[in-house]
């Protein structure tokens, strides 16, 4: 007598047929390994060309000129860098210079596409009307256009250093960039830093200790002075104990331009005000249909319960439209992070101009420059995706709560 059960072969075999070849059984195996067999040939074939012209250029494969010396100078370093540098330095200026000015488009693009997309919503006509407009007129302009316009007919057009707008005796504006003074730390910066540290970590508690009591008892706390409070007190007291925390050097006047403290130069200025301005006319109009997918009767719960329209929007809707928000979000500081590689029309700094293009120019190594350059811009995708997929998740796992 049997003491299991056994399939049927002709049923094994018709699941086996189906798992492999999906519903069109051994056929659609076939056609499978036959697709990817061909484009393992296509592959191969790519690769083999690509090698003999290698060879007959005389141009050798590998990743050895990455340490060969650059001899060109990067009017932007936020490292260490100079001219006798090898080329894996100018590929780390590259990187750093683009996720900077890529982080500086992503805040202020979501600062200002939020702001605007309030104001479109806004019962307010006036404020409405010019939200509209500049959603319209920004989003239609092409992007290579506006950061000509930006650096060009606005910053270009500035006076020269001689006659640069002073702010402060201190701070100096014109055809050559931002002078700032440039902080130069002091034995109590780390202390200083960590006061600050731990103030906003406070500010966070109380908020979130405050967003609590008010869902469980009606009643919201007023935390901005306490906040306030520990962000002045905390850094005084590390001040007062372990002394000053920084100097600041100032820029001077030499000749024809500044030397000595920071400086933002106007391509950075022009990119990064181009990139947000021109991201945030997006992101305004996702975050408005993410706010009208939210049932109009969720404000007027709110105005029932006595709270404000910026309060029910705050507490109430946008917490349950950052759901619908959030997918084409990352798709916005996707394309903003990619569309810094344009900084190459007005000579800024980030990794397509210095690697992918000038160490282009002078190695040759086409396949494995750009090889790299694919793969960190393909990195750089990856990890803000997972980032937003996370927060997305406690974002959905919040409000289901």
């Amino acid at each position: 007598m049997a003491t299991g059960f056994r399939k049927p072969p002709l049923q094994f075999s018709l699941r086996l047929r189906r798992a492999l070849g999906g519903q069109a059984g051994w056929g659609g195996l076939a056609l499978q390994v036959l697709f990817v067999a061909i484009l393992a040939w296509i592959g191969y074939e790519i690769v083999a060309n690509a090698k003999g012209n290698l060879e007959a250029q005389n141009t050798a494969s590998g990743l050895g000129f990455m340490s060969n010396t650059a001899g060109f100078e990067v009017s932007q370093t936020l490292i260490p860098y100079s001219q006798t540098d090898s080329y894996t330095r100018v590929f780390l200026v590259g990187l750093v210079n683009t996720l900077v000015v890529a982080a500086v488009g992503i805040f202020f693009a979501t600062m200002i596409g939020f702001m605007v997309a309030l104001g479109r919503l806004s019962p307010n006509w006036l404020i409405s009307r010019i939200s509209g407009g500049y959603v319209e007129l920004v989003r239609n302009l092409p992007l290579l256009f506006q950061i000509l316009f930006w650096y060009l007919a606005v910053l270009r057009m500035l006076p020269n250093p001689k006659q640069s707008v002073s702010v402060l005796d201190g701070i100096f504006l014109s055809n050559r960039g931002l002078a700032i003074p440039k902080p130069i730390g002091q034995e109590g910066s780390i202390a200083f830093a960590v006061a600050i540290a731990v103030a906003i970590i406070g500010g966070m508690v109380l908020r979130s200790h405050s967003r609590r009591s008010l869902f469980r008892t009606g009643r919201a706390l007023i935390v901005w002075p306490y906040a306030l409070g520990l962000l002045i007190a905390l850094p005084a007291a590390s001040m007062a104990v372990f002394g000053t925390p920084f100097t600041f050097e100032m820029p001077i006047l030499k000749g024809f331009n500044f030397s000595g403290g920071a400086r933002l130069i106007p391509e950075f200025v022009a990119l990064a005000i181009t990139l947000s301005t021109y991201t945030a006319a997006f992101i305004a109009e996702i975050v408005r249909a993410g706010i009208l997918s939210v049932h109009k009767g969720q404000m007027e719960a709110g105005a029932a319960l006595g709270l404000s329209r910026g309060s029910t929007l705050r507490l109430i809707v946008v917490p349950q439209a950052m759901r619908v928000i959030l997918p084409p979000l990352t798709n916005q500081y996707l394309n903003l992070t990619k569309n810094s590689s344009l900084a190459v029309a007005i000579g800024y700094p980030e990794l397509f101009s210095v690697f992918a293009g000038t160490t282009l120019s002078q190695t040759g190594q086409a396949i494995e420059i750009l090889s790299i350059t694919m793969g960190v811009y393909l990195l750089i995708s990856l990890v803000t995706s997972g980032i937003m997929s996370i927060y997305s998740r406690r974002v959905a796992r919040s409000v289901g709560a």
